[in-house]
């Protein structure tokens, strides 16, 4: 089990709920701050922002005052930002200690960050690999990138710095795999997972749920960022629906529905899109069942709570496998939803 870390109001590790992580993209303070609390609206339990500037790093104390989950700085080669960045407030920050200048610039962001409990993230990513690393291994391995994560947390360790968290990234979904199931033999710091540079939403997704699924049901990552070329509610979202199908997190209406086939007589794919809109942002732990024939439910569906099974022009809805009452087609979404509504 990994070690505990405090980031604000959220602890990470030592068997805590994996957290939902997302980054603001937008570039001015109101716009961050509407961003911020959009995401947090919508399940996001930690937000990072790039801190590229000291105007940026002096706002972190206005964003803070208007958002409610933690904040974590982005810094890369200016260890002057991460100073005042914690002055002004932040809840975690995001650097390499190798980049960021010398071991005394490293001493007065680590002396900093102790005086105010700022736990640091190492980020490595595959394609920042130092190059020495990249050419003792012959090119992004999945040791090298252990190798380099490791060689900036003993950095940190040297100084007497232990509030670490710790990532190793890759766009390559069995690199990314094989480097955090190696890493997590070798440290108990708690582990952000991710894909980076995934791609669009769609085809980022599926990545990112390949890789993070596997790697959460082998009990590895205590936080976790869906990255998307995207708006990015769109990570929170699927970084949820991640963590629901793989029954480690609840937040809502869980949607079972049927692909459709040559029985299916009514039009169940948009009946299922109606219902799963509707559902978004009802906390309501129970599953709904859309099913398209009598084949599928309500005998398939006897676990779903409640849920709806389509005739020809017509349909029936159930309660825990049991009919309720038979109605025309027009009529089961709203029928469905209203139960919802009243469950």
């Amino acid at each position: 089990m990994t070690k505990k870390v405090d980031i604000g109001n959220i602890t990470i590790g030592g068997g805590s709920p994996v957290a939902i992580q997302s980054m603001a993209n937008a570039r001015t303070t109101i716009d961050i701050i509407a961003q911020i609390k959009e995401l947090e609206e919508n399940g996001c339990e930690i937000a990072r922002i790039a801190v590229k500037d000291a105007e940026t790093a002096e706002s972190v104390a206005e964003i803070k005052k208007s958002v409610n989950i933690p904040l974590v700085a982005d810094i890369h080669f200016d260890y002057r930002l991460a100073l005042q960045s914690v002055a002004s407030g932040i809840d975690k920050l995001r650097i390499n200690p190798g980049n960021i200048g010398s071991i005394e610039n490293v001493q007065k962001v680590v002396s900093a960050a102790k005086e105010r409990r700022v736990p640091i993230r190492i980020g490595v990513n595959g394609g920042s690999l130092e190059p020495e690393l990249f050419k003792k291994h012959g090119g992004v391995t999945a040791d090298a990138l252990c190798e380099s994560a490791l060689g900036h947390v003993h950095i940190l360790e040297d100084l007497d710095f232990s509030d670490i968290v710790i990532s190793i990234k890759s766009s390559s979904v069995p690199l990314t795999y094989e480097a955090y199931t190696k890493l997590s033999k070798l440290t108990e710091y708690p582990l952000h997972i991710g894909i980076t540079e995934a791609g669009t939403k769609q085809a980022g997704t599926i990545k990112s749920a390949a890789c993070l699924g596997a790697l959460l049901l082998a009990g590895i990552g205590d936080t976790l960022r869906v990255s998307l070329t995207a708006n990015p509610l769109e990570e929170v979202i699927a970084a949820r629906q991640l963590l629901q199908a793989l029954e480690m997190r609840r937040f809502g209406v869980n949607i079972i529905a049927c692909p459709t086939c040559g029985r299916t007589e009514v039009d169940l794919i948009k009946m299922a899109e109606i219902i799963e809109k509707n559902c978004q942002g009802v906390k309501k732990n129970i599953n709904v069942a859309v099913m398209g024939c009598a084949v599928n439910g309500p005998g398939e569906a006897k676990d779903a709570d409640i849920g709806i099974a389509c005739g020809k022009g017509c349909g029936v809805l159930f309660k825990q496998g049991l009919i309720v009452k038979k109605l025309d087609e027009q009529e089961l979404v709203p029928a469905l939803l209203d139960e919802i509504n009243r469950w």
